[in-house]
């Protein structure tokens, strides 16, 4: 009789692991598939966008071709998905895209449009709230609040490789090689002292970018984030490798970190 009652202790335990196995899976499937519709809702919301603008001047171009990069490259993460987490990674990517547009739309004196889902990062990471031109390493870098000739390349604001990087528009993308690497080079620190030192916009200093740290945010990390780029996604924010598997964590365009939020 030991042995009988054993055997259906044993028989009850795995029938309920089978169970509680099936429910998890019903669940993760029903959660992914509800975050690949979510995300290609705002992927093709952005190719709209795209298809129906034609950039002006240097800086509006420039926008629409990072918001196309960030496009393609949000399509490519769907494609790729196989997780919530990774189909949430190309919703940011999408995000930041839409980022570009308004930017674009900026550029060329129209109405920005709709309100776009805050980014990951971008508040912590700061806003350019004034022109600076800085000389580094020979060359002249410039941030403004603004488009112009001299400032057409755009940031939405965000965590590249793990490090806050202020929204505004710039001389040159001073983050891509730290976008494209994954990894900041010596003398980032020193630029970005330099480029935003005492800037109200932007409330921390060396130590804190070194850090990781962005205005408002103590510790360094956002809620639930991890290092996109775009990647672009993400990418971001964020950057984004647009290779197989994984969480994309460290990949995707770095817009802000991971790739959480409504819509």
């Amino acid at each position: 009789m030991t042995w009988l009652y054993l055997l259906l202790a044993v028989a009850v335990v795995a029938t309920l692991f089978i169970v509680v196995s099936r429910r998890s899976q019903q669940r993760t499937a029903t959660e992914l598939a509800d975050a690949l519709a979510d995300a290609r809702q705002v992927n093709e919301r952005l190719g709209g966008q795209i298809y129906n603008l034609t950039g002006t001047d240097d800086a509006s171009r420039q926008a629409l071709v990072d918001a196309s990069e960030r496009h393609l490259a949000a399509g490519s993460q769907l494609d790729q998905s196989r997780t919530p987490t990774q189909a949430r990674l190309a919703r940011q990517t999408a995000i930041e895209g839409l980022y570009y547009i308004r930017a674009a739309r900026t550029a060329m004196g129209m109405d920005p449009g709709p309100t776009v889902p805050e980014l990951e990062g971008r508040s912590a990471a700061g806003t350019v709230s004034e022109d600076r031109v800085i000389d580094y390493e020979g060359r002249r870098i410039a941030a403004s609040p603004n488009p112009s000739r001299s400032t057409p390349n755009y940031y939405p604001g965000g965590r590249v490789a793990g490090r806050p990087v202020p929204a505004g528009w710039y001389s040159e993308p001073w983050w891509q090689p730290a976008l494209v690497a994954g990894a900041w080079g010596i003398g980032s620190a020193l630029l970005f002292t330099s480029l935003f030192s005492g800037m109200s916009g932007v409330g921390y200093g060396a130590q804190g970018f070194e850090s990781g740290y962005g205005e408002g945010y103590q510790d360094g990390l956002d809620a639930g984030g991890s290092d996109q780029a775009s990647d672009p996604g993400g990418d971001p924010g964020g950057g984004w490798d647009g290779g197989s598997g994984g969480d994309w964590s460290g990949g995707g365009f770095d817009g802000g970190g991971g790739f959480d939020g409504g819509f």
